[in-house]
């Protein structure tokens, strides 16, 4: 994938030298950020090996999910509040249907059944399901017309308020009071790793990664809608399953690495992990973050079709992971549950986004 880093320059030239080639940009730039999202996830799995499984768990989710934060502020400042929406809606179906169903059909392929720890695959489960329900709130506040409306911004700061302190207790509660539940098959993890990168040399990678992953997600945005009106794609669909899926390269790559590895409770760590803090974290410090950023206030009022959507991927997924084994079965029942949402956003768009 090294070879993608060329893209670099090529979307970074395309942007100054030919501004009017929208769709030949959006291609550049989306290629580009591929191996720079994957040396991001590099450098924080060689932190995690140095800091703690628990502490790791928590940089790989965080710096993974850093590409996607940056791209989602970009479209905040442009004003582009679908596509982030979108972008949030899709990182949190990308990842446990998309990545955590990769992860389980490769891992069962190489292995046939492989287990994990259920007891923190219900946790982080029911912590979806939480964020679910803070989604479906404002959706339902915003159709009660004009008097609804007149209060979602507050409303939406409030829950926003909330779900923060709630990932930090969670925080709390997987890393200080309750981390043996989450601490996984240490014999796997240790062995797994070999020539660990050094704590300057990783930081050194993932700063010089994150730094040109805002350049190239800021040159992303401005062609987005050019592009999609171009394609004939609409916004949502684009922000669900292209922007999401560009922003969480780095959590694919780690996450099915590591269930080829027989380290299904790392997989299932970067992959419902991550979908947790896009829900409790990520999300409510947009909403803000707009408050200074861009130029009117972002919501939690995703559409119907989004809520939907999440819903319908927090069921699946609380059913798969609640027994503590995997294999190649379930994945394909997720990965088949994400291609059929695909069809929906791409056939029906007009009613996928509402």
């Amino acid at each position: 994938m090294n070879w993608l880093l060329i893209f670099v320059p090529v979307a970074i030239g395309l942007s100054y030298f030919a501004a009017d080639s929208h769709v030949l940009i959006f291609l550049a730039a989306a290629i580009a950020i591929l191996p720079l999202a994957g040396w991001m996830g590099h450098a924080t799995e060689h932190l995690a090996t140095r800091t703690g499984e628990g502490i790791g768990g928590l940089l790989n989710a965080t710096f993974g999910n850093a590409a996607e934060l940056i791209i989602a502020l970009a479209a905040l400042r442009a004003g582009l509040h679908d596509v982030v929406k979108a972008s949030i809606a899709g990182s949190i179906i990308g990842n446990i249907l998309l990545v955590l169903g990769a992860s389980m059909l490769a891992g069962g392929l190489k292995h046939k059944e492989q287990q994990y720890n259920a007891a923190g695959a219900r946790t982080q489960a029911t912590m979806l399901t939480l964020a679910a329900i803070a989604l479906v709130v404002p959706a339902a506040y915003a159709l009660a017309g004009d008097r609804g409306a007149a209060g979602l911004g507050s409303i939406s700061i409030s829950i926003s308020v909330v779900l923060l302190v709630v990932y930090g207790l969670f925080l709390t509660f997987s890393l200080i009071t309750h981390k043996a539940i989450f601490a996984g098959n240490v014999e796997h993890e240790v062995g797994a790793h070999e020539a660990t990168w050094s704590a300057g040399k990783a930081l050194a990678v993932l700063a010089v990664a994150t730094v040109f992953v805002a350049w190239i997600s800021e040159i992303l945005v401005h062609v987005i809608e050019p592009t999609t009106e171009y394609l004939g794609l609409s916004s949502v669909f684009v922000g669900v399953f292209v922007v999401a899926i560009l922003g969480n390269a780095a959590e694919h790559a780690t996450a099915i690495t590591a269930a080829m590895k027989n380290r299904m409770d790392l997989s299932l760590s970067i992959a419902i992990g991550s979908s947790v803090q896009v829900a409790l974290f990520v999300a409510p410090l947009l909403v803000l973050a707009s408050l200074f950023i861009g130029p009117a206030p972002l919501d939690l009022a995703f559409s119907g079709g989004l809520v939907l959507t999440i819903l319908f991927a927090v069921l699946i997924t609380g059913q798969v992971a609640a027994d503590g084994r995997s294999d190649w079965l379930k994945g394909l029942q997720l990965l088949a549950v994400y291609v059929i949402l695909a069809l929906a956003f791409f056939f029906v768009p007009q009613v996928a986004g509402q």
